[in-house]
Formats: C-alpha cells, structure tokens, sequence
C-alpha cells in the first residue's frame, strides 16, 4: 500500500513562484494553468460591477483572485472573486480564513469539470451561501443557492437577463456586459 500525501497550506507557501494556480481540495494539489486573456476581461468586468455598487452601498468587499481563500489547513480555495459581507469581515486577515458570502468561478477549458464538480460540493460543504458560475461560451451566469446541505438547482441568467442577488441586496448585473467583447 503506498503512502498517501495530503497538502497543506503551508505546503503551498512554500512552492515555487511559477505562475500557475494551485489549490488544495481534502489535501489533494491541484494544479492549473494561468487563465487566458477571455478569462480574465470576465473577472475583471465583473468585479468592476462590484466595485461601482460597494461605492454607493459600502455593504462588503470584493476580492480578485489570486487570494486563497482557507477553509481548513487541507482545503485552500482560489475562487476568481470572493464577496464578504461588512458583518463577516473578521475572516479578512492574512487571507480570507473561512467562509465568504458569495464565490465566482469563471469556466476555463481546463476548469469545467473541477468548477460544477469537486468545487462546487467543496463550496456547499463550507457553507458558501451563494456561488456564480460565469460560462463564456453559453454567454450566462449560473447562481446557485444554498438549501440545506447542497446547492439547490441554479438559476441560469442568459445574456439578455439582469441578475439579482438575495446576498447583495440592490445590485444589479446585466450578463450582456459581463460578456461583452470590446
């Protein structure tokens, strides 16, 4: 039987600077590219959107990745963009250390399957209580909400739709904007 290793944050503070992603789901390493140029003109408009609404409702915080996000010591978390909300503030130290309001992953290629997967349970376990999947080439955002121990089935917002929040009361986002190519 071979010896089975689980990853720790600490074990990551110490790997190299290589510009790849690396996150530790139940101690396991998992390693990914740097996101494309798409990729990130999504993240970026839509933490502008947060940005424009916290100016006027200075109800939390919106962080862009790379920022772990540490559930536990074998479970570090590097969502695209991670809302707290004023009243949850205590876990920004360091890093973000627990459970944030809302996460947002943005589908890549390589990350279909760990984002509506493995990462997704990982953020129902943790008790996220929203979680948005941003999906380029369906030009949509899913939002999933948490029911008892599970995310309930998402609501899917397509590109001529405004998505509501019940975490961020009073922000609005056209998903045409999120996608839109300049």
């Amino acid at each position: 039987m071979g010896i089975s290793t689980k990853f720790t944050h600490a074990d990551l503070l110490a790997m190299p600077e290589d510009n790849r992603r690396r996150e530790i789901l139940d101690g396991e390493l998992i390693v990914s590219p740097t996101p494309k140029l798409l990729h990130q003109d999504i993240v970026l408009r839509l933490a502008v959107a947060f940005c424009r609404y916290l100016e006027g409702h200075p109800i939390g915080r919106v962080f862009a990745s790379p920022l772990d996000v540490i559930f536990t010591e074998l479970d570090v978390l590097e969502p695209d963009l991670i809302f707290v909300l004023e009243e949850h503030r205590h876990i920004l130290q360091d890093w973000i250390r627990g459970t944030p309001d809302l996460v947002i992953e943005v589908l890549s290629p390589s990350s279909v399957w760990r984002d509506r997967g493995p990462k997704l349970r990982a953020y129902a376990r943790f008790g996220v209580p929203e979680y948005w999947i941003a999906d380029p080439d369906a030009r949509a955002i899913e939002l999933y909400r948490l029911g008892k121990e599970e995310y309930e089935s998402p609501r899917i917002f397509l590109e001529q739709e405004t998505l509501t929040s019940p975490v961020i009361p009073g922000f609005i986002l056209p998903v045409g904007k999120v996608f839109e190519s300049d």
